[in-house]
């Protein structure tokens, strides 16, 4: 067998295995221990993370960043992988940042230079506008990392300027507008709530149960194993106008319904506790919107347009 096609061989073993001896592999590849050494040494050098135990029970081992065999790219696809990661460069935090700037670099490096070019003029002449926001999210990656594998995070969150400690499931992370946010399950209220990941200022796993949300995910989080009793109805009417601007708010979509002409509806039930929110929202919509129901968020919205107008009531023009 050729050296080269050794050494991929090789790096395609000690991946899968995790842990083996000189000897495994020179059974395994027919060569001497002395010759697997020797191949060893050059895959740590090109980056293969190994180290080894001495005595009994020792041998090789592979740390937990293991190094993924190369993979061959046309040059489509290689255009692809700079596109999709140039949608996120606005994004101030990323769940892989420094990660995904390493890997554009080792890609770019070993770019031909009219593929290099390509890239360049791509990078100048597509754009996808973010909002670029100060605040920062440091925990993404705990937060992903708790929904992929069913974890409970204690964390302390901000809320309307006051700061609490609760226990929360996430189901996964979304950005928008700039901002990421994740909906999560939390044991505080018995429902699922969505929490701005700016606002979580510390997380780390917690020792309460988790609950089996494995066929929960963000195209399903609807779907809720606990209902909040403390709700209130909401039904609104809205032109084509207000279906669009609705169609871009990601959390509304259990709730909007679309006719054939374009209008729609709004219809669900809504937290008490959210019920401002909304109303914040359904006026920003101006005459797009009519809601019809339900009593507490028409009175919600009458009473926060009588504070505007006080507010600019006295000034002068």
């Amino acid at each position: 067998m050729p050296k080269s096609k050794r050494l991929l061989e090789m790096m395609m073993t000690v991946n899968r295995k995790r842990k083996f001896t000189v000897k495994e592999l020179a059974d395994e590849f027919g060569v001497s221990g002395r010759t697997i050494l020797r191949d060893l040494q050059e895959l740590s050098e090109l980056g293969v993370p190994l180290y080894s135990e001495v005595g009994p029970h020792g041998g090789y081992h592979v740390l937990k960043e293991r190094i993924l065999p190369p993979i061959a790219f046309s040059e489509e696809e290689a255009v692809a992988i700079f596109f999709a990661i140039q949608a996120l460069r606005h994004h101030s935090s990323l769940p892989f940042k420094t990660e995904s700037s390493s890997a554009l670099n080792k890609f770019y490096q070993f770019m031909p230079p009219d593929i290099r070019e390509r890239i360049d003029q791509m990078k100048r002449r597509v754009d996808f506008v973010t909002p670029k926001r100060q605040a920062s999210s440091p925990h993404l990656s705990i937060l992903l990392d708790a929904a992929i594998h069913q974890k409970v995070l204690g964390i302390t969150y901000e809320s309307r300027g006051q700061q609490s400690k609760r226990d929360i499931q996430p189901i996964g992370i979304y950005t928008k507008n700039g901002l990421w946010y994740s909906p999560a399950y939390c044991y505080q209220y018995q429902d699922f709530r969505v929490f701005r990941c700016d606002r979580i200022h510390s997380a780390e796993q917690s020792a309460a149960k988790p609950l089996d949300l494995r066929d929960i995910h963000l195209e399903n989080r609807q779907i809720k194993t606990g209902v909040d009793q403390d709700t209130v109805h909401l039904f609104a009417e809205l032109t084509t106008e207000g279906v669009q601007a609705c169609e871009a708010e990601h959390w509304l979509a259990s709730m909007l319904h679309v006719r054939q002409d374009g209008s729609g509806w709004l219809e669900g039930n809504v937290a008490r506790s959210d019920i401002l929110y909304f109303v914040k929202f359904l006026i920003g919509l101006g005459k797009e919107v009519t809601v019809q129901h339900s009593p507490e968020i028409l009175d919600g919205i009458k009473a926060y347009l009588a504070e505007l107008i006080s507010m600019y009531a006295g000034m002068r023009r």
